[in-house]
């Protein structure tokens, strides 16, 4: 449970804490940070909750992340692990389950890295070219990212969203601010299966975007506190379990990849 939103307050579900107000948790990132400079290299893997109104085959209000967060690393450590990972996990399932996967996907093949990468804006230049506009500074949907695939291929990494569309923690390229150091990686058919990028490190930056993004920084006074005194750069990324169940398993609808599926139509049982 926490007392403010990670990834966007339109997307919380309240509780009552005890007569205080407290959310479930949309992502364990932002307490992931807050270990790395004694640990280096952490990870939590937990449910998450987005109390999100999509009626799509890859949305679960209720869903399992793993979260990654690592000092001293950078964006492009985080894609190289994150190819490295997802190839080493599809290589060893498809040579040591090979008899239960071939049942609901024969057709598999594990990943090879590398993965393809493209910036976001030449992802809008690749989707115009194919006749599909996308004004800049709009986030890519379900539409935009299958057409990507199929243009571009897949997996491919998307680096480089404008800052609006992200979470207020990505840190602003250096050399063009209105852009963050970012990515999705998409694998169609479930389009994007992670997120991550680099975080803002310094304490009056990530003040300044709280600000910006409407939110109170008296909220977030433990988070910023890990900059007062000084931090680290760091990075990291969040991957969703069914979503990657769904790909490996060729399943029809993301709720098959989960026991009790979590939606805006369903909570019973």
């Amino acid at each position: 449970m926490i007392t403010a939103a990670c990834e966007g307050g339109a997307t919380l579900f309240k509780v009552d804490y005890f007569g205080k107000k407290a959310f479930l948790t949309q992502s364990g990132q932002l307490y992931n940070e807050a270990a790395i400079t004694s640990l280096e290299k952490v990870f939590c893997l937990q449910p998450c909750f987005r109390a999100e109104t999509s009626r799509t085959m890859r949305h679960l209000t209720e869903f399992w992340q793993l979260e990654i967060e690592e000092a001293f690393a950078t964006q492009e450590d985080m894609m190289k692990l994150e190819e490295e990972m997802i190839s080493y996990v599809t290589k060893e399932v498809a040579s040591s389950k090979w008899n239960e996967l071939r049942k609901v996907n024969s057709s598999f093949k594990p990943l090879e890295p590398p993965f393809k990468r493209i910036t976001y804006d030449e992802a809008l230049e690749a989707l115009s070219h194919a006749g599909l506009e996308v004004q800049w500074g709009s986030d890519l949907g379900a539409d935009e990212e299958r057409k990507l695939c199929e243009i571009v291929g897949s997996p491919v990494f998307v680096t480089r969203f404008p800052a609006k569309t992200r979470a207020f923690y990505h840190k602003p390229d250096p050399d063009r601010p209105e852009v963050v150091l970012s990515h999705d990686l998409l694998i169609w058919p479930y389009g994007e299966i992670v997120g991550g990028g680099e975080r803002i490190d310094d304490y009056e930056t990530l003040r300044r975007r709280i600000v910006d993004f409407g939110l109170d920084p008296g909220d977030y006074k433990w988070y910023l506190d890990l900059r007062r005194y000084g931090s680290v750069p760091h990075s990291g990324f969040g991957l969703g379990i069914e979503r990657f169940l769904s790909y490996v398993c060729n399943l029809p609808h993301i709720r098959e990849a989960a026991m009790f599926p979590r939606t805006p139509a369903r909570i019973y049982p």
